[in-house]
């Protein structure tokens, strides 16, 4: 019987390694994967009260030539977070939960008051603060950005859109 020498490729050794890096990348946190070229600045809550909803503002940026989608949110510091959209009916202001939010294709979106803003219900923070916030995107890509929590004046420069009452607002 001849002896044949096992080929580099198929060396158990080598194997075994190629086989438990295959499995350390499929149990790694999906957290520690990124939405690719989807960026997020200048993110900030408007804290007011426990018992009262925080509204999230931010600006994704997307480098890439392709659109991207926001379909989630979540933050250890809110019972659940949902994307959300102020809307204009009959000269009342209501805030409507939405499904996904398109980032254009090398473009920008911001998160702010009076459009879009993430919604936190049941919020676990205090102004001066800073918390994390993980976006999701279609396909699975998750951003996590640091947001800092302001008062109920919000982050400096970021009033309300001119005319926004919000003892007209409706949930």
């Amino acid at each position: 019987m001849t002896h044949r020498p096992t080929p580099p490729s198929f060396h158990p050794t080598r194997r075994r390694a190629a086989l438990l890096a295959l499995g350390l990348a499929l149990l790694a946190p999906a957290g520690a994967r990124a939405a690719g070229p989807v960026t997020v600045s200048g993110g900030w809550f408007r804290y007011l009260l426990a018992s009262i909803p925080s509204g999230g503002y931010m600006t994704l940026h997307n480098a890439s030539a392709t659109p991207a989608v926001l379909t989630g949110a979540s933050s250890p510091a809110c019972g659940s977070l949902m994307l959300h959209r102020t809307e204009s009916r009959g000269g009342t202001e209501r805030m409507v939960a939405v499904a996904k939010v398109p980032v254009p294709a090398r473009g920008t979106l911001r998160f702010a008051p009076g459009g879009y803003h993430l919604m936190c219900m049941q919020p676990r923070m205090h102004p001066h603060e800073t918390v994390p916030v993980t976006l999701t995107f279609e396909g699975g890509g998750r951003v996590t950005a640091s947001f800092t929590v302001f008062g109920a004046s919000g982050a400096p420069g970021s009033a309300a859109k001119p005319g926004t009452d919000m003892r007209k607002m409706r949930m």
